[in-house]
């Protein structure tokens, strides 16, 4: 064979693998579990950090005043030095929609070492602990949930006993780039952290969406979050390994009724949500990257070009391991558009979603080494190496 039809044969080796041995990733059944209401229903605070959200919260703040929870619910918005006049808006929300008692408190700037929102979810734990909750929800100021979100969350929790129960809420697509990009995203997610290991005790997968994490309270005091996570960068994924590694059981599944409504109409605005922490997750690895990057071309872009290569050249094995590489790819994605309610003709695009991602992932590097650390809503954090430890 020729080596365009040893690398297509590779290709479709890892395809098959994919398919059928890591944890059926591309499945989208993993629900919300069976579960029923309990006898009593547990007090829940609800936390919220906010930075210059003014632009969503008119339509996502009202869901959460708006839940019908038996037990006791109250939330907390932190808003985190906006500009926007955030925390007034959500005041005047309260007062216009009622609904469950809402505090609105600011955590001042952020000391050294603490990245993204954590430093908002640490003040709007503090301020929760007064009212000593048993479970902590942490939600996005652009997640927008169903009436009955939290009561079907908490019943979840106390059914299968899990100390974490997150959704991954449903993105926004609407714009050509946001059908393009964002099913991927997700589709990618679940690849690298197969939702049916993490619910799985003893399994060493652990992920979590952070827009709609309900959390135990006295599992967030034994895995000391989020203070034992200030520096992390992709703090979702942080927060379930810490809990699972101080003995938690979490369960991760694609929500039903719990959306973002944060729109990304540009692809400018895509590349730096994923650029932000790519690099991130591969531990600032130049080694990871490298073996990142050989890793995606080698299964979504040579079957494309495998099967082309192959019909120029007259290669028929090249052409038919390519072909065979791209139709697995392709059918393990429907299902992912399908929940998206996308039309299936994007399902061939993927290998040039991918390539998207690739270059995204090199970008998240270099940003990284020209020093610029990571950044959630125009808040710049240094580079992990450049972070000081506290003594």
């Amino acid at each position: 064979m020729s080596a365009i039809a040893w690398t297509a044969a590779v290709s479709l080796t890892a395809w098959l693998w994919l398919l059928l041995c890591q944890g059926f990733f591309w499945r989208t059944d993993v629900r919300l579990p069976a579960r029923r209401e309990p006898d009593a229903w547990p007090s829940v605070c609800v936390v919220v950090p906010a930075r210059d959200e003014a632009e969503v919260l008119p339509a996502s703040l009202p869901s959460l005043l708006a839940q019908d929870y038996p037990g006791r619910a109250e939330i907390f918005l932190v808003d985190d030095g906006s500009t926007d006049d955030t925390g007034d808006l959500a005041r005047e929300l309260s007062r216009r929609h009622g609904g469950l008692p809402l505090t609105v408190g600011s955590p001042g700037e952020p000391p050294a070492g603490w990245t993204g929102k954590l430093w908002a979810v640490r003040h709007g734990i503090g301020l929760a602990r007064a009212r000593d909750p048993e479970y902590l929800l942490l939600t996005d100021a652009d997640i927008a949930h169903a009436p009955d979100s939290l009561r079907a969350l908490v019943a979840a929790a106390r059914t299968g006993g899990f100390d974490v129960v997150s959704l991954m809420a449903r993105l926004r697509v609407e714009s050509t780039w946001e059908r393009l990009v964002v099913p991927a995203f997700v589709y990618f997610f679940a690849q690298l952290y197969p939702f049916r290991r993490i619910g799985k005790k003893g399994a060493r997968t652990a992920a979590a969406a952070g827009g709609c994490v309900l959390l135990r309270a006295d599992a967030a005091e034994r895995a000391r979050i989020p203070d034992a996570i200030r520096h992390a960068v992709i703090d979702d994924v942080a927060l379930a390994r810490a809990v699972k590694g101080a003995g938690g059981h979490i369960w991760l599944g694609l929500a039903e009724r719990v959306d973002s409504v944060r729109p990304y109409p540009r692809l400018h605005d895509l590349w730096r949500m994923v650029s932000r922490s790519a690099y991130a997750q591969l531990r600032h690895s130049l080694l990871l990257l490298t073996g990142t990057v050989a890793g995606l071309a080698l299964v979504y872009l040579v079957p494309p070009v495998a099967l082309v290569a192959g019909l120029a050249a007259g290669d028929a094995t090249a052409a038919v391991l390519g072909g065979a590489a791209w139709l697995v790819m392709t059918g393990t994605y429907v299902p992912m558009l399908r929940y998206y309610r996308q039309p299936l003709w994007l399902a061939p695009l993927l290998p040039f979603t991918a390539f998207l991602y690739l270059l995204m992932t090199v970008d998240s590097a270099v940003q990284h080494y020209r020093g610029r650390g990571a950044a959630w809503k125009g808040r710049t954090y240094a580079r992990p190496d450049t972070v000081p430890e506290e003594g």
